[in-house]
C-alpha cells in the first residue's frame, strides 16, 4: 500500500446518524478500505470505488456528499473523471494525488477540484479536509437563517435559496456560495483571489490563470436578469454587489 500513513488495525463502527456520504475512489482497494474505515469512524458513510467508471456509475446511483479522487486511475484519469462529473454535479471533490508539481495542482484546481492533497498523507488529515469542504460547501457552511434583500431580489442564506421578482432561481452550489459570499461583506470588493480563498479555497499566492471567478458571476448576472447589475466590476479589484443606494 502507498501512499497513505496506516491509523493502524481498521476499526468498523456503525453510526445511527450520518455526517454525508463519501464515494472513495483509489485503484489500490486496500488504500481505500482504510480510508472508509477512517471517515466511517468519523461518522460518514462510505462507498468505495477502484475504477473511473465505476465511481460514475455509482455517484449516479446514489450521489454522495464529497468524491475523495486519486488522480491515478487504471481506465480513466481523476482530471477527465472530474470533467465529466462537472459536466451533471458540482459534488465536492478532493484529488488524492503522489505528483507534487504545481502544473497538477493548478490542473486539478482548474477543473473545479475542492482540495488537492499529496501522497503520503495521513487518513486523520484527509478526515479534517473531509470536514473543512463539506463545512465550506454544504447547506449549513451560511448558517445564520439570515434573509438579505436587494432590488427584487431576496437571498436566504440560512436555506440557500434566491428569488427574484418573487420567483425561485436555481442557483448551483457554487453559485450560491460567491452570492453568499458578496452578500456578507456589504458592498466591499473583493478581488478574484479573495473569493477563490472564499468560495474555493484556494491558497493565496498560488498563481491560478483562470476565469472561474468570472464564469460564475457571468452565470449568477443571467440568473439574477433584472438584478444582474447589482454585481459590479470593479476595474483592478474584482467585484462588489450593490445591496442599497449607498453601498
Amino acid at each position: 500500500m502507498t501512499g497513505v500513513i496506516p491509523p493502524g488495525p481498521p476499526v468498523w463502527l456503525t453510526y445511527t446518524m450520518s455526517r454525508g456520504r463519501i464515494l472513495i475512489v483509489d485503484d489500490e482497494r486496500e488504500v481505500g478500505l482504510v480510508l472508509a474505515a477512517v471517515l466511517r469512524r468519523e461518522g460518514y458513510e462510505t462507498a468505495t470505488a477502484i475504477t473511473g467508471e465505476a465511481a460514475i456509475r455509482e455517484a449516479e446511483s446514489r450521489p454522495p456528499s464529497l468524491i475523495v479522487l486519486d488522480v491515478m486511475l487504471p481506465d480513466i484519469d481523476g482530471f477527465e473523471l472530474l470533467r465529466r462529473l462537472r459536466r451533471r454535479s458540482e459534488v465536492p471533490v478532493i484529488f488524492l494525488s503522489g505528483m507534487d508539481t504545481e502544473a497538477d495542482r493548478i490542473s486539478g484546481l482548474r477543473l473545479g477540484a475542492d482540495d488537492y492533497i499529496i501522497k503520503p498523507f495521513s487518513p486523520q488529515e484527509l478526515a479534517a479536509r473531509v470536514a473543512a469542504v463539506l463545512h465550506r460547501t454544504g447547506p449549513a457552511s451560511e448558517g445564520t437563517g439570515e434573509t438579505v434583500r436587494f432590488g427584487t431580489a431576496e437571498a436566504d442564506l440560512g436555506r440557500r435559496e434566491l428569488r427574484v421578482a418573487g420567483h425561485a432561481r436555481d442557483l448551483t452550489p457554487k453559485e450560491f456560495d460567491l452570492l453568499a459570499c458578496l452578500i456578507k461583506v456589504r458592498g466591499k470588493a473583493l478581488s478574484r483571489d479573495e473569493i477563490l480563498e472564499k468560495v474555493w479555497g484556494y491558497e493565496k499566492g498560488l498563481d491560478l490563470s483562470t476565469r472561474t471567478v468570472d464564469q460564475h458571476v457571468a452565470r449568477l448576472r443571467r440568473k439574477l436578469r433584472g438584478e444582474r447589475h447589482r454585481i459590479v466590476t470593479v476595474s483592478k479589484n474584482g467585484y462588489r454587489i450593490v445591496l442599497d443606494e449607498r453601498t
